[in-house]
């Protein structure tokens, strides 16, 4: 520090004081305005800068609830009041028509000129003692009727989760300032640092597509660029930025997208010239270092990027966010974009520097709290009269340039000798010095001194490459994150956890530090440790939330990439685009295979027969990396059970292993962790079946699961009253032991899932009197012989919430699996009738019709409850037994015989028919009724096109529908993809592309690759080289879809390979996970 200058910066500003009074006789009063006070018109709430929000919208429905108007989740901005953007919530009303506004309150003037010759080139000290008649005062209505062919509807689609901006798809509004060289100015969190697709919709409803060429790393502006020629039938004019023009007390309206409303305009009056930059939340983009101006125009979702215009229709400001709790909007100063934008037209690039310090504008008052010396602020008020305050340090960064330097509340009053007391002018220096040294003037306290700090390049600190990872997204930490939270502007920051980084809790918001025991300073140390790892192993992580970034973290990461491609994409700086580059993945090798051994304890005898039972037990966590099948979660943990441990076969539960595509990890003995494969699911049962490799757990005396035979084989029960011991696994891993018993014996009743899923139906449960609270286990004698399973059945409530229940098993469920293992190694053929049956009692078959001989004969051969069983519903009409049974059937007999028990009809194996005996309408029918083979599997394929997963629908899809539109039916669709962007849900069928039926997953890739539909050109600037109806094919594609309700829509679908390329899932029992991907190009 330097405190011999600070007398020279005193008197240079002294000087300049001198300055400038001799120039205030000439010069416009613009100059001091462009400081930092201008008198308050308009009493301001303070709690106006606790609930402002950006003009920004996101239809999906995920924020729903949450904040009041926002992208994307964030730090519960409902109760912090905080701003939100204004993106329109409504994309459906992204063309709604316009309607000409009933603002205009003078006279209407249609020939008045859009600038009166008697304002061109009038400074502000002339305009204040120009006198205007009446017959001068222009009309706002030429002026809108100009602007609106210049202002254009913005869609975009963040394609991936980056830097501080999740993916989605929102709306917003833009301005063409450059006609000829085809440039819009909008909001940067409207251009976006994530990649993004973007179109402009002008007035006319032509649409061009957009390159996101500019986004200014701090303040809240951006530019794309279209292709001109692309428009045929109308040539906008550019709108003009004057900066200058703006003043307290002006008449505005600001025009665009609001709502969702293709043009909206509001009315507004500018009340502050000086209001600080709005907060909209930790973690997100704000803007700082500027001062912004507000007005009480009202706008909302859709608005940002709107221009604000004065009557003759130049552009005083852009508008960029809002208050959700009162009619105030907040709008950006234009200082700085009038120099960006005179870089970015001659296609030079923007200097942008940094001293990683965020300023604040401080009134005198608390300055002198803060210690400002006299003399200064004595000078500072000589030279700049209007003043009201100056720039003190709010935060600096540390180990960045300013770290140990500044400090907050450090009051800086020149630069390189020059005051400064406003942001415009200590932007431009520092702007204008990058890679220099800058001389900081600085009051700490009583003391005056210099500081000389680098000026760093911004951009050296601003992500424009990220590495897709497992279904992850990571990038550098940017400026914006770590001034957030106060830390470096360096390391990994993880975008989206994905499949991989999820399995170690890194999620979103989290930055990594090392891999493996490799540090991952940067994004090049991060994939070259990542590659260095083994596909199906399992390495420490080493990590720290943004949230507590002082705990640093270590968890165990599971390294599963064959489900996704690993790349790293770079932002293309000319055209915005990302340009994608494949990466060296982790990949297996033989030393997976290497034996582990462990030693299973032994159990203390008070534990009762647990001691016999546990060398059975393992633990399975169950990741999914694609949401299909209907669920909602990608990771379930629960025990297993070992059944066949030479050949590595293992029992557990459909919730702990709910579907076919994912990677299952084993425990044993709590010390060897194996990576196995879903080998069956069992289509009616609540049981799967994991296979895993014996010769990877070397000596480790496991031990198959020891069944009671005669339970086994279902010759016995377990039964109200009967005693039982359950031994399960708590949450901690450890045994629960407790001897209870049997409560009682009734059918499973399982609710139907939205979206459809599995659920355990047509078996009898059995509850205990004393249940634990536990995640499963079995259910034996005292000397640990099985009679029942122990497990959780998955369902949902009436508000469609998850919810799992503890329910017992027969253990006979099991025989059939066991069996066929045992003597071929394949699974049963398993059939069934598709039909949910109940149990009736005779009071209500009696009513129903049956006549007494059947009764009696129940009642004598049906044990101490008799009872018959009832069709409740058909779950599929497209298989044969739908053409014969009907709900309200009563089941009399099975092939000659009565039958009482469900497990009879659930599944029936080897038989391709059976015979039955119903009751319907009173009389007693005969049916030979053909049933159904199911598979052990129920997924095989998994597609995915353009953001869709597309599968074939699986059973209890069908459960749903009446009839199957097609088996072409959506799982899923991706946030900021074209799928999710053009309005295709779960839930749907897709019937028809561009004309063409399907019917089939075959057909809709055979149609798709056949008409070359997903060979799209990404947006360029040239010449035109393509007819209308040329464009029009390449780029969207009608498909044609059916929903639950059997409502038929047409979609039109913009294909993009770039960012979602085809690919495809094929069950393969072969490979190690079970799963080989296909690329379609």
């Amino acid at each position: 520090m330097d405190h011999s200058h600070s007398d020279k910066a005193i008197e240079e500003v002294s000087g300049q004081a001198e300055e400038k009074q001799q120039q205030s006789r000439q010069e416009t009063p613009e100059k001091v305005r462009s400081g930092n006070y201008t008198p308050q018109l308009a009493t301001t709430d303070p709690e106006i800068n606790k609930s402002a929000g950006r003009r920004l919208s996101n239809p999906n429905p995920r924020v729903a609830g949450e904040i009041s108007i926002s992208r994307r989740k964030s730090l519960t901005y409902d109760e912090a009041r905080m701003p939100v953007r204004r993106r329109s919530l409504a994309n459906a009303d992204l063309m709604a028509v316009f309607y000409p506004p009933n603002t205009v309150s003078q006279p209407t003037v249609t020939e008045t000129p859009f600038e009166s010759a008697q304002l061109e080139g009038v400074n502000d000290k002339q305009l204040d003692n120009l006198q205007i008649g009446e017959s001068d005062v222009a009309s706002w209505e030429p002026t809108l009727r100009k602007a609106i062919n210049s202002i254009v509807s913005i869609k975009a689609q963040c394609v991936r989760s980056f830097d501080t901006e999740t993916s989605g798809t929102y709306t917003a509004t833009g301005f063409v300032v450059d006609a000829e060289a085809g440039l819009i100015l909008s909001n940067r969190h409207v251009v976006n640092p994530a990649p993004i697709v973007a179109q402009a919709i002008f007035a006319n409803y032509e649409e061009v597509e957009l390159q996101p060429i500019y986004r200014d790393p701090i303040h809240d502006f951006g530019f794309f660029r279209f292709d001109p020629s692309k428009l045929r039938f109308m040539k906008p004019e550019s709108i003009r930025l004057t900066p200058q023009k703006a003043k307290v007390g002006m008449e505005i309206r600001v025009v665009g997208n609001d709502a969702g409303e293709k043009l909206s305009i509001l009315a507004g009056t500018l009340a502050r010239l000086d209001r600080a930059a709005p907060e909209y939340g930790v973690g997100e983009y704000n803007d700082f270092n500027t001062f912004y101006l507000q007005a009480a125009s009202g706008t909302s979702g859709g608005s940002s990027g709107s221009p604000v215009l004065d009557i003759y229709g130049d552009a005083v400001a852009l508008n960029a966010g809002g208050s959700s709790k009162a009619a105030s909007s907040f709008y950006l100063p234009l200082d700085r974009i009038v120099r960006a934008l005179d870089l970015v037209r001659r296609e030079q690039p923007v200097p942008r520097g940094t001293i990683q310090a965020e300023f604040e504008h401080l009134p005198y008052d608390e300055l002198r709290r803060l210690g400002l010396n006299m003399t200064i602020e004595s000078k500072i008020r000589e030279a700049f009269p209007a003043s009201q305050g100056m720039l003190a340090v709010r935060a600096v960064l540390p180990k960045g340039p300013s770290d140990g330097l500044l400090r907050s509340g450090d009051i800086v009053f020149a630069i390189n000798g020059k005051a400064v007391i406003e942001f415009v002018r200590m932007e431009s220096i520092i702007d204008s010095t990058v890679g220099k040294d800058i001389l900081l003037s600085v009051c700490r306290g009583d003391t005056a001194f210099n500081v000389i700090i680098r000026v760093q390049d911004i951009e050296a600190i601003t992500p424009h490459s990220f590495i897709e990872v497992g279904g992850g997204v990571v990038n550098e930490v940017s400026y914006q994150i770590a001034r957030s939270y106060g830390i470096p502007a360096a390391g990994v920051y993880v975008a989206i956890g994905g499949h991989v980084l999820s399995s170690a809790s890194a999620w979103r918001g989290s930055v990594i530090e090392s891999i493996g025991g490799t540090l991952t300073p940067n994004l090049e140390r991060f994939a070259a440790a990542f590659s260095m790892l083994r596909d199906g192993s399992r390495v420490p992580i080493k990590f720290f939330s943004l949230r507590q970034p002082h705990k640093q973290k270590v968890a165990i990461m599971n390294v599963t990439t064959h489900w996704h491609a690993m790349r790293i994409a770079n932002r293309d700086m000319r055209t915005g685009q990302w340009i994608y580059k494949d990466l060296k993945a982790p990949e297996r090798s033989p030393e997976e295979l290497a034996p582990q051994t462990a030693t299973i304890g032994r159990l203390p005898m008070s534990l009762g027969p647990a001691d016999k039972v546990w060398p059975s037990f393992v633990q399975l966590n169950f990741h999914c990396p694609y949401l299909i099948d209907g669920l909602k979660n990608t990771q379930f943990l629960g025990p297993g059970l070992i059944i066949d441990k030479d050949r590595g076969y293992i029992v557990c539960d459909r919730d702990t292993v709910p579907i076919g595509v994912g990677d299952v990890y084993i425990t044993i003995a709590a010390s060897i962790v194996l990576v196995g494969k879903v080998d069956f699911l069992h289509p009616v049962y609540n049981f799967a079946v994991v296979k895993y490799d014996p010769r990877q757990i070397g000596g480790t005396q496991v031990e198959n699961a020891r069944f009671h035979p005669d339970y086994l084989n279902g010759s016995q029960k377990l039964e109200q009253g009967d005693p039982v011991y359950i031994v399960a696994v708590s949450g901690d891993q450890s045994p629960v032991v407790r001897q209870t018993r049997v409560a009682s014996r009734s059918m499973v009743s399982t609710n139907e899932c939205l979206p459809p899923r599995f659920r355990c139906i047509n078996v009898e449960g059995i509850k205990l009197n004393d249940q634990p609270s536990c995640q499963g286990g079995v259910l034996c004698d005292d000397e640990g012989l099985i009679k029942g399973l122990w497990t959780g059945v998955a369902s949902q409530d009436l508000n469609h919430k998850d919810t799992t229940t503890m329910t017992g098993f027969d253990v006979c469920i099991l025989r059939q699996t066991i069996e066929a293992l045992a003597a071929t190694g394949t699974y049963p053929d398993i059939r069934s009738l598709d039909v949910e049956l109940w149990t009736i009692r005779m009071a209500a078959a009696r009513a129903l019709g049956l006549n007494p001989t059947r009764i009696k004969q129940v009642e004598e051969t049906g044990g101490e409850n008799p009872h018959l069983l009832i069709v409740l519903g058909v779950l599929t009409c497209e298989t044969p037994a739908s053409k014969y049974l009907r709900t309200g059937d009563i089941i009399l007999e099975k092939n000659g015989a009565l039958v009482y028990d469900v497990n009879d009809l659930s599944v029936i194996h080897d038989d391709k028919s059976v015979e039955l005996v119903v009751l319907r309408d009173g009389q007693e029918i005969s049916l030979k009724i053909p049933t159904t083979k199911l598979d052990g599997m129920e997924t095989k394929r998994v597609v995915h096109w353009s953001g869709a997963i597309v599968q074939e629908p699986y059973r209890p899809v069908q459960e749903h529908m009446r009839r199957l539109p097609s088996k072409v039916y959506v799982s899923c669709t991706l946030y900021g993809s074209p799928a999710n962007c053009c309005g295709l849900r779960p839930g749907m069928w897709i019937t028809e592309v561009e004309g063409h039926p399907v019917t089939t997953i075959d057909e809709f890739i055979s149609i798709l690759e056949g008409q070359k539909l997903n060979q799209v050109q990404q947006p360029d600037c040239g010449a035109r080289t393509e007819s209308a109806r040329d464009i029009q094919t390449a780029r969207y594609v009608r498909i044609t879809v059916v929903n639950r309700s059997d409502v038929l829509r047409v979609l039109s679908l913009r294909v993009d390979n770039h960012y979602w390329p085809p690919w495809e899932l094929v069950h393969d029992p072969n490979t190690p996970s079970g799963w080989r991907s296909v690329q379609h190009i």
